[in-house]
């Protein structure tokens, strides 16, 4: 027997057979080799078949973009003066003009149509704030004038309408089915260039505590999001809405690689209301919360690291009325998990007035569900009385029996503040002990409430929080 090798014929019954044993192994290995190597670059590599087509997000996008548009918007804000020129006085000496100055403003950003039929535009507050005219650009080149629906400054969420034939929308997704991984695409105007498209992954999920927004559940991407993105579309590779673009965080103002969203269940609870209301009635629960960290689960005797413990409730609050009581740990809301505090506000306040909710709460080491109906949020115990609209987005009441203060302070109580408003900016918060108002003792929630609704102009109240206090001022 003989086989050809490098053009030479060998003879196997003469050769050394380890010898051609051996050369024969090595050369059916390689091909094996070369074989494996080669199934796997055809399972990785894209096929390069003649008129095959390369994988591309075009197809997706081609549907996509038309629904995704840039918004330019006209305004004036009052220009600040010092506040000597506020004095009447003052500003006849020294003939300042009794009208205020106004400064004209220009904005540019993004939006997404959510509705063809009716011409309804999603986009951010913070892009048409101030806004005396709104102007729609579509991917088509049609400019149209916008009429503001509503918006919602807590949430950085507004809506506006469009008149016009030929609007293509796009599909919302479920936001909750969102995972860290999945690749997603931002569509905007970033720097007013035009229709921009990056693409990236979902970063994170459920961020809070970072002040851009007063609720905050944001979706965190890589995708890149620059000044001008404001208000475009998060969507995933089948061409659904996921987020809409609100903010990036950055020391130098253009994009590192984090950029936030605000997810479209949220985004579609708060459309609904400003569709049918003009504006945001948030629900309110009347309870003073605290984040559950380690130390109290562990004093609680719970397993669970999420959740907020109710501190404080309201009298008169839903709340009160369902039985709720300090000390409660609330670890989900209709079967959502509730990570912290502010989670548990924003499930909340985000639910329509006269909705009823089922609260899991965990009460000496038992599991109960407890079901409150939520109302319309109160601005004090006594709402009705309360007239000075620098209070607003604060409720007040008797300093509770499980402060620390009750029986050693008189005063009155701050059980929530609303972040964005008065209240808050001047740096109050839950659990703040107000004794006087203008230097008059507030010895309780009467009092505060006779002195406070004569005020005209700004307050000086005496705060107490734990065992300092201080004087502070809502302008």
């Amino acid at each position: 027997m003989a086989i050809t090798r490098n053009g030479r014929s060998i003879d196997l019954n003469r050769a050394d057979p380890w010898r051609t044993i051996k050369a024969l192994t090595i050369r059916t290995t390689s091909i094996l080799v070369l074989g494996v190597m080669l199934a796997n670059a055809n399972a990785v590599l894209p096929q390069s078949s003649p008129g095959a087509e390369l994988p591309s997000l075009a197809p997706m996008l081609e549907n996509v973009t038309p629904a995704v548009v840039n918004i330019a918007t006209e305004g004036h804000v009052e220009m600040r003066s010092n506040p000597l020129l506020s004095d009447p006085f003052f500003r006849r000496f020294f003939n300042v003009p009794q009208e205020r100055q106004r400064r004209k403003t220009q904005s540019l950003g993004s939006g997404v149509i959510i509705d063809a039929a009716r011409g309804l535009v999603v986009t951010n507050n913070h892009v048409i704030a101030n806004a005396d005219q709104i102007t729609v650009k579509l991917r088509d080149g049609r400019n149209l004038k916008a009429e503001l629906i509503g918006s919602d400054p807590d949430t950085d969420v507004a809506v506006v309408k469009i008149s016009a034939e030929r609007l293509t929308a796009v599909q919302l997704a479920d936001s909750d089915r969102l995972r860290v991984g999945d690749y997603v695409v931002a569509i905007g105007n970033p720097f007013g260039l035009g229709q921009t498209v990056t693409s990236g992954i979902i970063s994170a999920l459920a961020r809070s505590g970072l002040g851009i927004t007063g609720y905050e559940d944001l979706i965190q991407t890589d995708a890149s999001i620059n000044p001008g993105n404001s208000g475009g579309a998060l969507v995933n590779l089948r061409g659904e809405l996921v987020g809409i673009n609100t903010a990036i965080y950055s020391q130098s103002g253009g994009n590192i690689g984090i950029g936030f969203a605000i997810p479209t269940n949220m985004v579609r609870q708060i459309t609904d209301q400003l569709v049918d209301f003009g504006e945001v009635r948030r629900g309110f629960l009347g309870a003073q919360l605290q984040d559950l960290d380690p130390d109290l689960a562990a004093a609680f005797g719970l397993k669970t690291r999420n959740g907020a413990v109710l501190v404080n409730i309201l009298e008169g609050s839903p709340a009160h009325r369902a039985g709720l009581l300090p000390g409660d740990v609330v670890t989900a809301v209709n079967e959502k998990i509730v990570g912290n505090a502010s989670d548990l506000r924003n499930q909340v306040g985000l639910k329509r007035i006269g909705d009823t909710v089922k609260l899991k709460v965990f009460r000496e080491g038992r599991e109960k569900l407890i079901s409150v109906t939520v109302e319309e949020r109160q601005d004090a115990e006594l709402s009705s009385e309360l007239r000075n609209a620098r209070l607003a987005g604060a409720t007040f009441g008797e300093i509770a029996e499980q402060s620390p203060a009750y029986g050693r302070l008189e005063g009155v109580m701050i059980y929530e503040v609303e972040e964005g408003s008065r209240v808050a900016q001047a740096g109050l918060r839950e659990g703040d002990i107000i004794t006087s108002v203008n230097r008059t003792a507030t010895r309780d929630l009467e009092e505060f409430l006779k002195v406070v609704n004569a005020i005209q102009g700004g307050m000086l109240l005496r705060v107490h929080r734990g065992n300092e206090a201080a004087f502070m001022v809502i302008k």
